[in-house]
């Protein structure tokens, strides 16, 4: 009993000591954190040298960043900042978090430059077309629905003072942060990271991506696909290289219900407070910011090929667009995308005038 007593501060210590050295074990690399997030999924790779301990660590960060993210940001939330902002008195002054201020103020900046084609304050109309958090059956709404809806639409209603930190809602519109949000989530992970000293890593948030050093840590190039646009399997149809930027793909083939054989797309154009019904399938924009890559590929989605196109070369916009043909789809890519990926990664594509095949 006295020699069981003697052995058990060993087999303690032995314990203790084999926790610590799986801690500090380093790990192959690249690593890759992931899970569901925002009703889709996340993956972080990171291709710098890590330990088990020091990558729990990041995981830590990494999911504190996101939830930090949807108890702001999101419109399921009824206790989130922003549902709190959405049921505030009209009229009043409401001070905000940094963040849902930053976020804001991109949204409004984007909705002045597209002439409304991106507009936040679409959460009425994104409910209407069973898009949003009502969750209503999945039908054509009525005209006298959509007028009325339609009404409560226009970012002139949001009003934001920079100094004080402060918004408030002149109308009883409804902000829906849906086409900026998650690139602004995207940014938080990327920043986290960088503040802890990673300096290789791939951000990918439901689709939104931010790339910053390398794969390997040294020299070869993260890689993603840009998908082509069919609804019944993905499939990368172009492979490109990034390094130090984002990109944000705004679609139509991904969410839609149909009706009567018309298939109608979750892009509304809050304009009209329509689904958009042109045949640009897609746009992937390419920023150093993923919040601003999300808002302008949703406003380039809505305004289509031709007054998209014009708008992403007026901003020297780094873009790429997919475009439904009779019998498959078309590409076409601004100067802007020309200069950052080169005139001969552009040509082996047969980006400027490939016709695809379904």
């Amino acid at each position: 009993m006295i020699r069981y007593l003697l052995l058990l501060p060993t087999l303690l210590l032995l314990f203790a000591l084999s926790a610590c050295s799986e801690s500090e074990r380093p790990l192959d690399s690249p690593v890759r954190l992931e899970g569901g997030v925002f009703g889709s999924f996340y993956q972080v790779t990171i291709a710098d040298p890590l330990t088990r301990g020091e990558l729990n660590d990041l995981e830590t960060g990494v999911l504190a960043e996101l939830e930090s993210v949807d108890a702001s940001m999101s419109i399921y939330r009824d206790d989130s900042e922003l549902m709190v902002f959405n049921q505030a008195p009209t009229g009043e002054w409401q001070p905000l978090s940094d963040k849902l201020f930053e976020v804001l103020a991109i949204g409004r900046t984007v909705s002045e430059e597209s002439g409304g084609a991106f507009d936040m304050t679409v959460g009425g109309l994104v409910n209407l077309w069973s898009f949003g958090a009502e969750a209503r059956p999945k039908e054509v709404p009525t005209d006298a629905e959509l007028a009325r809806r339609l009404a409560r639409v226009g970012t002139d209603a949001l009003e934001l003072d920079a100094g004080q930190r402060e918004a408030r809602r002149m109308r009883d519109v409804t902000i829906d942060l849906g086409g900026v949000a998650k690139g602004h989530a995207t940014d938080r992970v990327a920043d986290f990271l960088a503040a802890e000293g990673i300096e290789h890593y791939l951000v990918n948030l439901g689709g939104d991506l931010l790339a910053s050093g390398y794969r390997d840590g040294e020299q070869e190039p993260w890689r993603i696909g840009i998908e082509a646009p069919l609804a019944d399997r993905q499939e990368a149809q172009y492979m490109l290289a990034l390094h130090d930027v984002s990109v944000a793909t705004s679609g139509d083939y991904r969410n839609y219900f149909e009706e009567d054989g018309r298939r109608y797309s979750h892009t509304l154009d809050p304009r009209t407070g329509r689904p958009i019904t042109h045949r640009l399938a897609s746009v992937s924009v390419f920023h150093t910011s993923n919040a601003w890559s999300d808002a302008w590929a949703t406003a380039l989605m809505v305004l289509g090929e031709e007054a998209g196109m014009a708008l992403a070369r007026e901003h020297q916009l780094s873009a790429l667009m997919i475009l439904r043909e009779d019998d498959g789809w078309t590409s076409r890519v601004t100067p802007a995308f020309v200069e950052q990926f080169g005139d001969e990664r552009v040509e082996e594509l047969g980006l400027n005038d490939q016709q695809n095949q379904e």
